[in-house]
């Protein structure tokens, strides 16, 4: 099939479109290594860790550190593939543009649909766990807890979730005030957080104990698989860095090696809080227990300040979560306005901040209405299953871009093409497995909406100019590296 026929754009169209002007002001490049390594922490480490690893461990039981290796090993595939199209294709668009470079837009749609749920709904469930440290921490500051009907959705045993929503609203005002402010505030908030689970791991293994790992894998290899599905939401966040292309100092460069700094630093760290949590009281005490960290540093210090030395970390840890997440998904709704596949409102640059205003607003008001009324549980797997197939549409991209465009200049290459991103695919297929079949069935609905949305709205209004000429052209081989 013709490139034209899939509707293709090319790297070098997308990234001359991202340079342009449409609104009259255009994003500024501001942010370097650090800031963006900072940022890439400032999305991951957050719910999945403090809240989700309860959830993991009564999966798995001890062997969940087995499952948080085996989740690694799949974004760390998927890591390479991310480095790669960030590296060849620098713009604000992520996975979602890759795929429309080389997939077609049918399916660069699709992926940006299923990005509403790794950035958009999983802002909502990472705002649901913040509900749950502020009253952790209120409770270790003040003996007192806000009342469930405030605090917890109805799936919880609450009314409405007024902190989840508080914290949508306050990381959408940071954002709109500028890139440069924002990327301070969560590079001073990750390495607080960092500082934070060190300290955790230290009292952690002050109180190891070996029998506490015994009996090692509770519940089989199933255990395993299934606390890997649960382990990944954990890790989902590090292709946020791709999504600031377009703000970042020498993105081809900065981009990949941010993306492989992330994935190891927080490989090690989660190891590391998932033994000394373990070690310290046993799985049993650890499995389905809310503010986990906070109890095992509770019981270990008999005393509940450093619980709530930690409950400040998880406030803050989870604030700058949802901050970089927010910042990702107005990014990505910002690359398919330009597209013409959503409305226009999401391209609009603001003159005097230059961040997409109207953008952040939209989608602050449109995901704190299941922060204020989902549980956690609900938009936890759809947002893993969502972002697991995204995942396999990126590595499965980098096949198709390496022959549809071989001399496309690329500062980094997968290493041992093509089994890496096979392997990626893979990975990415177990991990699925492991959600379960009512997940499946969510996410498969999910899909038929997103194609609707596309043949009835997006393809119709979408700006890309397809003729056998610029199909031609878009095919041809460039020189480059």
């Amino acid at each position: 099939m013709p490139p034209s026929a899939r509707r293709i754009k090319s790297p070098q169209q997308l990234i001359a479109e991202s340079g342009a002007d449409l609104e009259g002001h255009g994003l500024k490049r501001t942010m370097g290594l650090f800031q963006l390594v900072c940022f890439g922490i400032g999305a991951i480490v957050g719910t999945g860790i403090f809240v989700g690893l309860s959830d993991s461990v009564a999966e798995a039981g001890p062997a969940v550190v087995v499952s948080f290796v085996l989740a690694a090993v799949t974004c760390v595939f998927t890591a390479f593939s991310f480095a790669e199209l960030g590296s060849a294709i620098p713009v604000s668009g992520s996975s979602y543009s890759f795929a429309y470079a080389s997939l077609g837009e049918r399916l660069a749609f699709l992926v940006g649909w299923c990005l509403l749920l790794e950035y958009g709904v999983s802002v909502s469930a990472v705002a649901v766990g913040w509900s749950q440290y502020l009253n952790e921490l209120l409770d270790s500051l003040f003996g007192f807890q806000l009342p469930a009907a405030l605090s917890a959705g109805p799936g919880d045993g609450g009314v409405v979730n007024l902190p989840a929503v508080i914290v949508i609203l306050l990381a959408a005002t940071l954002l709109v005030r500028g890139v440069r402010e924002s990327a301070r505030a969560t590079a001073a908030m990750a390495v607080l957080k960092i500082g934070i689970l060190i300290l955790f791991c230290a009292i952690g293994f002050s109180a190891f104990e070996d029998g506490n790992l015994s009996p090692f894998a509770t519940h089989g290899v199933a255990g395993v698989t299934a606390g890997a599905s649960v382990a990944f939401f954990s890790y989902i966040g590090f292709d946020a860095i791709t999504t600031a292309g377009e703000e970042v100092k020498n993105p081809r460069r900065t981009i990949p090696l941010a993306i492989l700094i992330c994935i190891g630093v927080v490989t090690l760290l989660y190891c590391a809080v998932a033994l000394s949590a373990i070690g310290a009281l046993g799985a049993d005490a650890v499995a389905d227990k809310p503010a986990a960290l906070s109890l095992v540093v509770n019981q270990v210090t008999e005393s509940t300040v450093g619980g709530g030395i930690i409950a400040f970390g998880a406030v803050v840890a989870i604030a700058s979560v949802v901050l970089a997440v927010m910042y990702g998904q107005t990014r990505i709704l910002m690359s398919m306005s330009r597209d013409g596949l959503v409305p226009r409102v999401f391209e609009r640059i603001s003159p005097k901040s230059a961040t997409p205003v109207a953008n952040t607003w939209i989608v602050a008001c449109v995901f704190a209405v299941p922060a204020a009324f989902a549980s956690l549980d609900v938009v936890v797997n759809l947002t893993t299953i969502g972002t697991l197939a995204i995942m396999a549409v990126v590595n499965i991209a980098v096949i198709a871009l390496r022959r549809r465009d071989p001399g496309l200049p690329r500062s980094f290459r997968v290493p041992l093409y093509p089994l890496s991103p096979v392997l990626g695919v893979g990975f990415c297929c177990y991990l699925i497995w492991g959600t379960g079949w009512a997940t499946w069935v969510q996410f498969a609905v999910f899909l038929v909406v997103g194609a609707l949305v596309y043949a009835l709205y997006g393809r119709r209004r979408s700006r890309l100019v397809t003729t056998p000429e610029a199909g031609a052209a878009a095919a041809a081989p460039r020189p480059g590296a």
